[in-house]
């Protein structure tokens, strides 16, 4: 079944407008991944005790952890940090 005609249905069940079940939809839909995605920031970047990448990096460069010990969660950080962004940006325009 197609999207649009199963919004059309429920919006019917719940007698409210297609857009406003649509819109509303994909709002929660958004905040619910950036939770996620915040939730993960949040393991990560406690574990090291940095705010971000790039104070990760400065650690790593400074010895304090080796490179071998962060690569995966240094580039997992970065990744994170870019779907919140985007995640974010996306939010504002619903």
């Amino acid at each position: 079944m197609s999207v649009m005609p199963l919004v059309r249905q429920v919006a019917v069940k719940l007698q409210i407008e297609p857009e406003v079940l649509e819109r509303d939809s994909l709002k929660a839909y958004l905040e619910k991944r950036l939770r996620a995605v915040e939730s993960q920031l949040f393991l990560l970047t406690h574990r090291y005790g940095v705010h971000n990448v790039e104070e990760l990096d400065e650690l790593i460069r400074a010895g304090k952890y080796h490179e071998f010990e962060a690569f995966e969660d240094y580039f997992e950080l970065d990744y994170l940090q870019h779907q919140r962004k985007r995640l974010l940006a996306a939010l504002e325009g619903v």
